[in-house]
């Protein structure tokens, strides 16, 4: 397919596109950030465009077949929280409905596993755990309200537009070079309990991203996005016992297994997270 992603020089915009390219897709990169112009970089030219402004978004667009919309501030504090909310707003209803004018086949984007309820803290703990999507939704920033208003906003474009939609709740992405420095979250495990603990490896965003592409779905899904396993090296069964006691297990938690829970993804287009830091760094 020819794929517009957008967000492209970002971290996980440069994984997807290489992905992408590598798997025999033709890509438009596009981003507010970046050189316009042939990058080598990225491989491909990269289109500077501004999703906050439609007309931007539609010619970004126009003469795909699907979509990759990474094209968002990325998470809270990096701007103020009302501009977050705006921006990233704008963006993601400017490129959906961009895609249902254009009549794309598949549009992907990046909402987050903080619209289920991060950060969690011993005064806002989960429900339960391992989180999953029946968790939705729990935003406590603008940055996790925007995405919640993406997901409802998704869920109405592909209803009128018979688009399918599907969203990733992506996890705090790691690139290789990112694991030497998770032996510094062991001490204290209060300093990674905001997520559980999760992550995912920027290279199974890139695989997820192309297997929700390709995979026949319906309708607007959305679906949590996360490594298979924590990033600490204490069981995730007495990681839970020790920072959130009062908080029920749904069902048995398996050595060091994710506290996201990613069956739902793999239901949905078989994703199968291949990489973990335990690959870089020694527990």
């Amino acid at each position: 397919m020819r794929i517009t992603v957008t967000g492209a020089w970002g971290k996980a915009g440069r994984a997807v596109v290489a992905d992408l390219l590598g798997h025999g897709h033709e890509v438009v990169a596009t981003d507010l950030a970046g050189t316009t112009g042939e990058s080598e970089t990225l491989g491909v030219n990269l289109l500077r465009a501004d999703l906050s402004d439609y007309g931007q978004a539609l010619e970004a667009l126009a003469g795909s077949e699907a979509v990759v919309h990474l094209g968002n501030i990325p998470a809270p504090g990096h701007t103020t929280a009302p501009e977050t909310l705006n921006r990233n707003t704008a963006a993601n209803s400017n490129v959906f409905l961009a895609a249902a004018r254009l009549g794309l086949r598949k549009v992907v984007w990046a909402s987050s596993e903080t619209t289920l309820g991060l950060s969690f803290a011993p005064e806002t703990p989960p429900r339960y755990a391992p989180v999953d999507e029946v968790h939705f939704p729990v935003p406590r920033s603008t940055y996790a309200l925007s995405k919640v208003l993406g997901e409802e906003t998704a869920r109405h474009v592909s209803d009128w537009s018979g688009i399918p939609f599907v969203g990733l709740r992506l996890s705090n992405i790691h690139r290789p070079e990112d694991y030497h420095r998770v032996p510094s979250y062991w001490a204290d495990p209060r300093s990674r309990m905001w997520n559980l603990w999760g992550y995912v490896d920027v290279r199974d965003v890139a695989a997820a991203c192309r297997q929700a592409l390709e995979v026949h779905t319906t309708g607007s899904q959305n679906v949590v996005i996360a490594a298979a396993d924590t990033i600490m090296n204490v069981p995730s069964a007495e990681l839970m016992a020790r920072v959130f006691p009062d908080v029920p297990l749904t069902r048995p938690v398996e050595g060091f297994e994710t506290l996201l829970a990613i069956g739902a993804a793999r239901d949905l287009f078989g994703y199968a997270p291949e990489h973990s830091w335990r690959g870089h760094v020694a527990a």
